[in-house]
């Protein structure tokens, strides 16, 4: 038996019906770029997150961009961003014009260290961007005491909660990613941003709209659509996530949504290749480190993501646990 590290059809077959209803909704609608669908979506997002405004947009690293821009970062700017995450993190810190600074992880959660964050902080830092990494949310209220903005990178956080406020409410603003293998993920690239500050979501919406500020980057009604057609499962499929990190033997924690399920190992190479010997598929979230800082490089070495999503069966967890 292959246990896939992620298999996207069972998930479309499991909603077939919603996912259909609501494409054939937007066909007939004829408004594909903006419109009710869109503006639905942005309505249901926010209330999800437990905030005033959602914005959406084309990918989760537009809404890093957005955000920054929005909140007036740009060139001679520096921003600090956590070396363990995905190199889009400090791209769209660059596309908004500023220069990422990189600061190193908590060894055991691996988000942002505050400590290290407040080291690598100057007179040009404008802003800070926490990665909620894996499911879990960095301590954005540690954070906030460098007295910058605080932009969220949410992308692996949907519904994740830190201390009983969900990803997306706990900065100035967040940033989400849709991308399909997200715990909410559109049939293609889509994101959007989330804020309690009115004047930012406007502005927001205007650097997105017309290419106007150099930046065109909208959610197109169909993404838009069938997001909204997921949303309502959402919590149900993170249960299931929790429920199969407990079967993987995890101490579970509030909050943790689990978008990888990751262990650390100093022989990570080798098990890897093993466990693919055996038809189990993994991946390694991720290496290298953006920059050499201690923790982050030992995460970059030994971390490995196995496979959790919520249609994988309890006797694929149980191969691959009893294959480690």
């Amino acid at each position: 038996m292959t246990v896939p590290f992620l298999d996207l059809t069972r998930a479309t077959r499991e909603i077939e019906q919603d996912l259909r209803r609501a494409i054939d909704a937007t066909l007939a609608a004829g408004r594909f770029v903006g419109g009710a669908a869109v503006e639905r979506f942005e309505h249901e997002w926010a209330g999800f997150c437990g905030v005033e405004h959602a914005v959406g947009c084309g990918s989760g690293a537009d809404a890093i961009t957005l955000a920054l821009r929005a909140l007036r970062v740009g060139p001679g700017d520096e921003v600090i961003v956590p070396a363990n995450t995905c190199v889009p993190t400090a791209a769209a810190v660059i596309a908004a014009g500023a220069t990422p600074v990189f600061a190193d992880v908590d060894p055991e959660s691996l988000t942002l260290d505050p400590e290290s964050a407040c080291a690598a902080q100057t007179a040009r830092t404008k802003a800070v961007v926490p990665v909620h990494l894996y499911g879990r949310c960095a301590d954005v209220d540690a954070l906030r005491e460098l007295g910058v903005p605080v932009v969220e990178d949410a992308a692996h956080a949907h519904g994740a909660e830190l201390r009983g406020r969900r990803a997306g409410s706990l900065g100035d603003a967040a940033a989400f990613s849709f991308y399909p293998t997200k715990n909410l993920g559109a049939f293609g690239d889509a994101g959007a941003v989330t804020t309690n500050d009115e004047t930012l979501a406007a502005r927001v919406r205007e650097l997105h709209e017309f290419g106007r500020h150099g930046t065109q980057s909208r959610l197109d009604a169909l993404q838009a659509a069938v997001l909204s057609a997921k949303l309502p499962h959402l919590e149900r499929w993170n249960a299931r996530r929790r429920e199969l990190a407990a079967r993987y033997g995890a101490r579970l924690e509030d909050g943790h949504v689990y978008h990888l399920y990751v262990v650390r190992l100093d022989d990570r190479d080798a098990v890897r290749e093993r466990l693919a010997a055996r038809g189990i598929e993994t991946l390694v979230h991720y290496a290298p480190a953006l920059a050499p800082l201690p923790v982050s490089a030992r995460a970059a070495a030994t971390v490995l993501s196995l496979p959790l999503y919520p249609q994988l069966r309890d006797e694929e967890v149980d191969r691959v646990v009893a294959a480690l």
